[in-house]
């Protein structure tokens, strides 16, 4: 099958966003429901890293926060979902992991539309400040939200093998 590839410089970010959603998919594929739930990890003290229920839920949490920060930067109102919201979050269940994933690609998509071939002066303009206190321009917060969905995937490949 022959992959359509965006446009532009925040184009190629999507699509190495959705790339790596899409490894993180297929670990997740080879997790039991079991494997899903189970508490793997009980000395960390991050809530969020647990199991791989709570790393996905994270994930799915985190994706939407992402999206949110670059709608705030460019007057786009919030729609995501209330379950996503901090305090409010829903564990996603094994069966709905990737529909959840790719809800949130879709929500950063529907967020970036007609934006792909953004100049580099125009993407740095686009600042915001995370809750952690980093300032992000538009390129830099998406090669975090990059580079965060492969590090719980790296994470929940080491959960299963861990698991056997």
């Amino acid at each position: 099958m022959t992959k359509t590839y965006r446009k532009g410089g925040v184009g190629a970010m999507m699509d190495e966003y959705e790339r790596a959603a899409g490894e993180l998919k297929n670990v997740l594929g080879r997790a039991t429901e079991e494997q899903y739930g189970r508490i793997v990890d009980t000395e960390t003290k991050d809530e969020d890293c647990r199991s791989i229920q709570t790393i996905i839920t994270h994930v799915v949490r985190a994706g939407y926060g992402y999206a949110d920060y670059i709608r705030t930067a460019l007057g786009i109102p919030s729609t995501r979902p209330p379950e996503t919201l901090p305090g409010q979050t829903v564990p996603v269940v094994r069966g709905k992991a990737t529909e959840k994933i790719d809800g949130f690609l879709a929500y950063t998509a529907q967020t970036l539309e007609g934006k792909w071939e953004m100049t580099d002066d125009e993407i740095q303009k686009v600042s915001m400040k995370s809750r952690w206190g980093s300032n992000y321009d538009l390129e830099q917060l998406l090669e975090h939200a990059i580079v965060h969905i492969l590090r719980h995937r790296r994470q929940v490949e080491r959960f299963l093998e861990r698991m056997g």
